[in-house]
């Protein structure tokens, strides 16, 4: 056996094998060790290897495996998986065993793994020439994409692809192993694993031909990938790792998409997370824009509000007709109430899918299944009380497949396919009559043993049953003489004999049998069933994404009845105008109400504006309010304002707060200025930009003249722009150009005191009461009186910026020479 084991175990020798050995998975030496630590199960050691060492070795019993196998995946291990391939009651010799599947962080289906809510990507990179290409595939849904990019902006937008789809794992050709895997690290950080593939899978004619035999199709022009030569490589190569990984045909990986960054509004990392759309900046998931959006009711419908939020359209018609589904919706409590009583009982048919075309959906899966079809015909019949387009949809009720489900499926199956009781009565009429046998044995032989005592005549006739010789007729030896010529003696006691007959042996062969013989003929029947599922993959799928578009446009009418939304109106000028709005997230949270604002700007007319004011006034909420209520307009839904109007948007990007990323070699300021350099080099003015205090994480003189060139550069450029600062020499530049507006957030001053408004109006701040806000958070008193006090002689240029006496250094007038006077240049 550990021949065996030595020799799989060489054929994946960076894979932890979990070994079959009856009831349990074994590890043994490395492995075991490794297994014991990161499960932190018992180590221990049986016989000794050829040098007289004992093998170290480990085991979890194999009906617990998907909770071992979690915890490894989690912490980024890869696990072959190697069964028992032949019954070992025929087996000659060592039971025959395979490696069935390999499970990795980025091909999981496990239900533990997998969060309902979010997709898992594998991920598949490559560099050519200046071309960088990335595919992604979902396994546990079937979802397949790719993109390439060139020029000198190419790993820019593959980063902010990474970053958006976060696959868990990601693969490399091995000959790029030693220089794409550190880029990839500096890019992610810790976000993936990485796997090495050989070259020769990456061969252009190899992966052509796996992805035609995969798509059923002659020609992959279809797909918009037959020209992009970059493409078939990485796709094909991913698919290949897939099949490897899950030794079973893949009919739920029936198509490519092929991504167009023109299609939807773009974000980077820093603008994902500065807006909180997925999680907050302190790390939790409660108060987001997905959180606020999320009223779904499926896992399908979650994951596709989640990428919606992610790539929100940048197709008005495509967002109309989600506007006008919502709007349908919201005004149509009874049609809706019905709508969402139908969703709840639908689950996720996805996932359940690729379960089912993997090969590894039991039982209770194909219940799930069935129970969600069954919902279909209701729910389409509840469609009909709209007019609404998008809620008309050509929805297939897998009418064909319900009835296969329900007529083979029993309500009560087990989870194992291994105990019999699946299938239904009725479904099968050789496992009826082995059910029969089986379960009306006693009524048999009290029957058969009647009508033999007649027939002989032999009143004390008895038949009986052991394990060792089976069913027999027991006559005593004084009734001997009336034994039939058909009886077969079979044993011979003291004061009896026993005896066989053809008609017992006959049902003997089928008692002794049936109960094997009927859990193996239900095995068969149910994967026969399983495989017809599969063979409709596409079907399902189809179904499967209008229950989750209907799902989330539900979800877009529901927040905006309950949270009083309006309806936006967008179009392909460049103005952004918004009344009234308020911030999704904040406005729910704390008892007070919000306080709303409005903006108005237009890349052809008021392009910028400059936002003062002080901390704690709510300048940051302002900048991030008015993204969010873009980013919920293209995405369809209805957003948190008196009116909307939203010209096309095709980035947003934000410059908020200060940070530092140490792990990728990037100080607080560097990483500002590598956030800005990367929003005036690739910012159109059809683009909304809010910055935050750019130029505070360096010398003032410095960080003011970057600001003001910064401003200066944007202005030129013509994006919307929203320019929140404390240099209060940023508001001369409503005076020198045109397009260029001051705001503030208002504030109240009494008697040391301040009042904070919280409401954007024309006009410039004329402090920031940055010491107010010091007291507020409870800077010790001596702390504040001086800084007061230093405020004061500085305003009165009593101090130079060294906080010594002027008089003590230079005269006033010298001090003054040495600052620059930006506003005479």
């Amino acid at each position: 056996m550990m021949r065996q084991h030595h020799k799989i175990k060489m054929e994946h020798p960076d894979l932890l094998l979990f070994f079959r050995c009856g009831d349990f998975y074994e590890m043994f030496f490395e492995d075991a060790i490794t297994g014991s630590r990161e499960l932190e199960i018992t180590l221990t050691s049986r016989n000794n290897d050829r040098s007289g060492n004992p093998i170290p070795m480990c085991g979890i019993p194999y009906h617990a495996a998907e909770t071992y196998l979690t915890r490894l995946l989690k912490k980024g291990f890869k696990v072959a998986i190697c069964d028992q391939v032949e019954d070992p009651r025929v087996a000659k010799g060592i039971v025959k065993r395979e490696v069935t599947r390999i499970l990795t962080p980025g091909t999981t289906i496990e239900k533990g793994l997998l969060d309902s809510k979010e997709n898992n990507y594998l991920g598949c990179l490559a560099e050519n020439d200046g071309t960088v290409a990335a595919a992604f595939l979902d396994v546990s849904t079937g979802e397949f994409m790719a993109v390439e990019y060139s020029g000198a902006d190419a790993w820019a937008k593959v980063e902010q692809e990474l970053y958006q789809f976060q696959p868990r794992e990601i693969l490399l050709a091995e000959s790029s192993m030693a220089t794409l895997e550190p880029v990839l690290k500096k890019l992610l950080g810790p976000l993936a694993v990485y796997t090495p593939i050989p070259e020769w899978v990456f061969h252009p004619d190899y992966s052509r031909r796996l992805l035609l035999q995969q798509f059923k199709v002659s020609s992959l022009e279809g797909f918009g990938i037959e020209e992009k030569k970059s493409l078939i490589p990485i796709s094909g190569a991913l698919l290949h790792y897939v099949k490897h990984t899950q030794k079973t045909e893949l009919s739920h990986i029936n198509g490519l998409q092929l991504l167009d960054q023109s299609t939807y509004l773009k974000m980077d990392e820093s603008t994902v997370n500065n807006l909180e759309l997925l999680k907050g900046l302190d790390g939790n998931r409660v108060w987001t824009l997905f959180a606020t959006m999320d009223a779904t009711r499926t896992g399908m419908g979650a994951r596709l509000l989640r990428n919606w939020i992610l790539r929100p359209s940048m197709n008005t018609q495509e967002i109309d007709a989600r506007l006008d589904a919502v709007e349908e919706l919201a005004g149509s409590v009874i049609g809706s109430s019905a709508l969402v009583k139908h969703l709840c009982k639908i689950l996720d048919i996805e996932r359940l899918l690729s379960r089912v075309t993997l090969e590894k959906a039991n039982p209770r899966d194909l219940l799930a299944m069935r129970d969600s079809f069954r919902i279909l015909p209701s729910l389409a019949e509840t469609l009909l009380r709209f007019n609404s387009a998008m809620l008309h949809p050509e929805m297939d009720l897998l009418e064909d497949l319900t009835k296969i489900l329900e007529e083979a499926i029993d309500d009560d199956a087990p989870v194992s396919i291994n105990e019999g009781r699946i299938i239904c009565k009725g479904y099968n009429v050789d496992l009826d009559e082995l059910r029969h046998i089986s379960h009306s044995g006693k009524s048999f032989i009290a029957e058969l043993e009647a009508k033999e005592r007649k027939s002989t005549g032999i009143s004390s006739l008895k038949i009986k049953f052991n394990r060792v010789f089976g069913y027999f007729i027991e006559v005593t030896k004084t009734n001997l003489d009336s034994v039939p010529d058909h009886y077969m003696r079979k044993q011979t006691l003291v004061n009896a004999e026993r005896f066989i007959t053809p008609e017992l042996k006959e049902y003997e062969d089928k008692v002794l049998g049936a109960e094997e013989q009927i859990i193996e003929i239900e095995k068969n029947i149910f994967l026969d069933i399983r495989n017809r599922i599969a063979g409709e993959a596409n079907r399902i799928q189809l179904t499967a994404r209008i229950i989750a578009l209907l799902d989330v446009l539900h979800s877009f009418s529901e927040i905006s009845r309950n949270y009083h939304y309006s309806r936006p109106s967008l179009d392909t000028t460049k103005r952004l105008k918004i009344t009234n709005g308020r911030h999704p997230v904040l406005e729910l949270q704390g008892d007070q109400s919000f306080i709303s604002n409005s903006l108005d700007i237009d890349a052809d007319g008021e392009k910028m504006v400059i936002l003062t004011g002080p901390n704690m006034g709510g300048k940051s909420t302002y900048l991030r309010q008015n993204a969010l209520i873009v980013i919920m307009a293209q995405m369809g839904c209805f957003v948190p304002a008196d009116e909307a109007s939203i010209g096309l948007t095709d980035q947003i990007f934000t410059r908020v707060g200060a940070s530092d990323n140490l792990a990728r070699g990037r100080s607080t300021f560097m990483v500002e200025m590598t956030e800005t350099a990367r929003i005036l080099n690739t910012a159109t003015d059809r683009s909304l930009i809010l910055l935050d205090e750019v130029g505070r994480g360096t010398a003032t003189f410095d960080g003011l003249s970057i600001a003001w060139s910064v401003a200066e550069y944007l202005i030129s450029r013509k994006p919307r722009t929203i320019f929140a600062t404390h240099y209060q020499e940023l508001t001369r530049l409503e005076k020198l150009y045109e397009g260029v507006r001051n705001y503030c957030v208002t504030v109240k001053e009494n008697s040391g005191d301040i009042v904070f408004f919280h409401k954007v109006l024309p006009g410039m701040a004329n402090k920031s009461y940055g010491i107010e806000v010091a007291r507020l958070a409870g800077v010790p008193s001596p702390v504040i009186l001086r800084a007061r006090e230093i405020l004061k002689r500085l305003e009165r240029k009593q101090l130079n910026v060294s906080g010594q006496n002027r008089s003590s250094t230079l005269s006033e007038e010298a001090a003054d020479s040495l600052q620059l006077d930006l506003f005479k240049i």
